[in-house]
């Protein structure tokens, strides 16, 4: 029998290593004839630690792509550089879905998915960096639901990115946590950005303009992970977002008024601060609870813990788009207050010295149309609100340097 002692086991220990270094391999695609086949190919046949670079061009395809290894880096030339063009796609599917963990995606486009622009399933540790992901003709609802979509997922950063006119939201993370999305253009989407029952998320320095509802956190029932809450939404400009909702009848977001800011619907801790709030023509926020009916016993369809501080508000409320929202509004000299809440909320700290409307609603569901509004103002409770930042592993900073 032989015996490897620690002697002799360092060094077989420190050639494997330096083998498994030598062997991450750099896979370079150049658009033209033939790319969506070596294109697919090297994602298939790539291991982990490999790059897959694309030249800069306009990469025609007619099929989704598909990532399944660990420890990919999927890079272009810059996100004007290198396209992915589906606008012949065949089917309905995602341009491209991942579905390993520790990829970076970085510096390319998406453009006309038939389907999502980029989705990640279950992919932990994944790195959205300076992508664009666009559908060409602006808001339809023919195009695409999510641009960048990862889902059931922990520790994901989505940043430096541009996505238009996706037809539910154009940055979505759901069912997920310890999520960063930050210094992303959201533009001309119904949801520009979209946190939705996950946990622990820092929303910040982002710009969402020209969508229908600029940044929405959500909680909703009946899914795999219900409970939403401790998200940050700080420092982004939220302006002009007053797009006709053209998100497809059914959909949770065809609800959403157009003229909305940053909606908070049956979520917990959730802190609204240092934000810009421009010519939102509904509300600069709204705080609304889940108005469907549900059978999930430990959902929870109200808004519960959130505070509002140091935000900067313009003009806005001025064209709310609900059913008798104009007579409410003329009912307040012709615009609504920035702060919009149907009164089923629970514990909302307000510091900002700003007027709010509360539509009088006592019962979950209940249709605005049976509002009875008044100016509003939360009772004095301290805030018990403190959300830890959000760490990212350590390593996901470095591989986006």
């Amino acid at each position: 029998m032989l015996k490897f002692t620690t002697r002799v086991l360092a060094p077989v220990c420190m050639a494997l290593a330096s083998a498994s270094g030598l062997a991450a391999a750099t896979h370079e695609i150049a658009a033209g004839e033939g790319a969506q086949e070596r294109l697919q190919e090297a994602l298939i046949l790539a291991e982990p630690g490999d790059e897959i670079v694309l030249a800069e061009g306009r990469y025609v395809l007619t099929d989704g792509l598909s990532l399944d290894v660990d420890g990919v880096i999927l890079r272009g030339a810059g996100m004007n550089a290198s396209v992915l063009d589906f606008t012949n796609q065949q089917g309905a599917g995602e341009g491209l879905l991942v579905t390993s963990d520790n990829v970076t995606l970085r510096d390319f486009a998406v453009e006309n998915a038939k389907g999502d622009g980029i989705k990640s399933k279950g992919a932990d540790q994944i790195i959205y960096h300076a992508l664009r992901v666009e559908w060409t003709n602006g808001p339809d609802a023919d195009n695409g639901a999510y641009g960048i979509y990862p889902v059931e997922a922990s520790n994901v950063l989505v940043q430096d990115s541009y996505v238009r006119g996706a037809s539910d939201a154009g940055i979505y993370v759901g069912q997920s946590e310890n999520i960063i999305v930050r210094r992303n253009r959201v533009v001309e989407n119904v949801a520009g950005i979209e946190i939705e029952n996950s946990n622990r998320a820092e929303v910040t320095e982002n710009l969402a303009t020209r969508n229908t509802g600029g940044i929405l956190v959500f909680d909703l029932p009946g899914l795999p992970k219900v409970g939403g809450g401790q998200v940050l939404v700080a420092r982004n400009a939220v302006i002009d977002n007053n797009t006709d909702n053209f998100a497809p009848e059914g959909n949770i977001v065809a609800s959403v008024p157009a003229g909305t800011g940053v909606m908070v619907m049956a979520n917990e801790d959730v802190v609204i601060s240092d934000n810009a709030l421009v010519n939102n023509s509904t509300a600069h926020v709204m705080l609304i609870a889940y108005t469907q009916p549900f059978e999930d016993e430990g959902y929870q369809p109200r808004p519960v813990n959130v505070l509002l501080e140091r935000n900067i508000y313009g003009s806005g409320g001025n064209a709310p788009d609900f059913a008798g929202g104009e007579l409410i509004a003329a009912a307040f000299g012709g615009a609504l207050p920035p702060v919009l809440t149907d009164g089923l909320h629970t514990n909302l700290v307000k510091r900002d010295a700003v007027p709010a409307v509360s539509l009088g609603l006592t019962q979950v569901g209940q249709p605005f149309t049976q509002a009875q509004p008044q100016l509003w103002t939360p009772p004095p409770i301290a805030s018990a609100i403190e959300l830890a930042k959000v760490m990212l592993p350590e390593g996901m900073e470095a591989r986006i340097k």
